[in-house]
């Protein structure tokens, strides 16, 4: 066995998922991958527009995406941690 990993590719969502989040791998110019998470808004003309969490609107052609599928909410936040030794009020 050699080596080497190959991953498949998959691009598993539609214009139905709009509204769902979304994990996008799109081919860049330079032969790099980027990733693009976030909610997509819509997918229309051959473009996709995807929300990232800190509200930037990323527009994607369809061309360059290489793999998408849809995944699970963002989880809430979490609480902050108390510093360690720190008692609880009682």
């Amino acid at each position: 066995m050699s080596g080497r990993f190959a991953a498949r590719l998959v691009v598993s969502i539609s214009a139905a998922d709009v509204g769902r989040r979304i994990s996008l791998r799109r081919r860049l110019p330079t032969g790099e991958y980027s990733d693009v998470v976030g909610v997509l808004e819509s997918w229309s003309g051959g473009i996709l527009a995807v929300r990232r969490r800190n509200g930037e609107l990323v527009e994607v052609p369809e061309g360059i995406m290489v793999a998408a599928k849809v995944v699970p909410p963002q989880p809430p936040p979490r609480r902050p941690r108390r510093p360690a030794g720190e008692d609880e009020e009682r």
